[in-house]
């Protein structure tokens, strides 16, 4: 970091990312009055393609573009989604996560112009959602509803859908909230119905790991239970070896007295099979439930279940 006072914040271009960082911007000038910030913004490659995700090596084309300006000292902080970081395979050499803010609302929601509930769709209608894991769970509690895929960030989606490309949206009730959309929604969905994707409604903060100065700066804006949540469902996700085309689901819970649990599934596309898991940490470190997690997965066949589905 050039100095203790300017702290140089990397991210993605979309309304919702710098939405983001205005976040950030606003807790750290609160934690530190004296730094001032500056955000340098990029465009992905997973901004721009439309199309299949698994095409541009999945998840990570989110993130490459930010870790290459930070890696390259453009910037001295990246602001993700977590649910947007590969957890299949490390951070890129160089980097860590300095903190993981407090945990936003994880839950999905559906969004419909007429305001009707899931239950109250008719046959037929469209929803559109590129999710996999979205995908599989209709598919589970809806049949009768129709996926039609649509990428996008939340915005834009909105737009396809006054276009009339669906008849209906699924969209993260914390990604609504950051764009003040919250308006917009026709009912939000229980985490039985729609179970969340890993790191849901988690905003991390990324340095270079030798940046002492911005680590130390910006460690205080860190929440500890979102820390141990986190830490679980990432090493679950390791674990596992999961990839984009993966219909993968799961929350850890840390509770007001200290337990933390983790819940996972795992379903195949057209969630006819559904693999379940759920633990409580009891003396374990998060690190060790989010593996004991995804072991008990594998021993239910997830390897084979995920190694089935192309890539």
């Amino acid at each position: 970091m050039p100095s203790t006072e300017l702290i140089r914040i990397v991210s993605r271009s979309s309304p919702m990312a710098l939405a983001q960082v205005e976040r950030v911007r606003t807790e750290l000038v609160a934690l530190r009055p004296g730094i001032r910030t500056e955000v340098v913004p990029v465009t992905t490659s997973g901004d721009r393609w439309m199309g299949d995700l698994s095409k541009l090596g999945g998840k990570g084309a989110f993130t490459k573009e930010v870790d290459a300006a930070l890696l390259a000292g453009e910037a001295d902080l990246a602001v993700h989604c977590i649910k947007d970081v590969p957890a299949d395979r490390p951070l890129p050499q160089g980097t860590v996560f300095a903190a993981f803010l407090k945990r936003d609302d994880i839950r999905d929601a559906l969004v419909h112009p007429e305001g009707l509930g899931l239950d109250d769709l008719p046959a037929g209608t469209r929803i559109g959602t590129s999710s996999v894991r979205r995908v599989a769970q209709l598919a589970i509690s809806h049949p009768h509803l129709e996926c039609v895929p649509m990428r996008g960030n939340a915005n834009r989606r909105l737009d396809k859908l006054e276009a009339g490309d669906a008849d209906a949206l699924l969209l993260a009730v914390s990604g609504l909230e950051r764009i003040e959309q919250t308006h917009r929604i026709s009912e939000i969905l229980s985490v039985e119905t729609m179970c969340p994707p890993i790191g849901a409604g988690v905003l991390g903060l990324q340095c270079r790991e030798d940046d002492t100065a911005t680590i130390d700066a910006v460690a205080g804006l860190g929440d500890t239970n979102t820390w141990r949540e986190v830490t679980a469902e990432r090493m679950f996700l390791h674990v596992l070896q999961g990839h984009c085309n993966s219909p993968i689901a799961g929350y850890a819970k840390a509770e007001r007295d200290g337990r933390l649990s983790l819940r996972a599934r795992v379903f195949t596309p057209d969630g006819k099979t559904v693999l379940d898991a759920h633990e409580w940490a009891g003396p374990l470190d998060p690190a060790t439930l989010g593996t004991s997690v995804a072991v008990a997965l594998l021993r239910q066949g997830a390897r084979e279940l995920i190694d089935t589905i192309p890539h």
